[in-house]
């Protein structure tokens, strides 16, 4: 396996208040955002044995997922997984 990494530059839109919630937890944690979203992809990747395609890894400590409660709060994230599924998605065509 290739453990080489070549980041390159990503434009993608977010909710806004999401974005906020990732920054605040990318600040605490003393990272970069993208090193936040790299962590977060990679543990989605991995599937609680016995689980699988239903649930998956989590990054986060105990003391993270706090910071992430009181961050969501602060800037309004609904606590729903599912409420992304209600966002308004791209126009056809737009650049995300």
């Amino acid at each position: 396996m290739n453990t080489e990494f070549s980041r390159v530059q990503l434009g993608v839109r977010m909710d806004k208040r999401l974005v906020k919630v990732l920054k605040g937890l990318a600040d605490f944690n003393d990272e970069s955002l993208g090193e936040l979203l790299e962590k977060i992809v990679l543990h989605s990747f991995d599937p609680v044995p016995g689980d699988e395609g239903e649930s998956c890894a989590s990054p986060h400590s105990k003391r993270e997922l706090e910071v992430i409660g009181t961050l969501r709060e602060l800037y309004d994230v609904p606590a729903d997984p599912h409420a992304g599924r209600g966002f308004p998605r791209d126009a056809p065509g737009e650049t995300s």
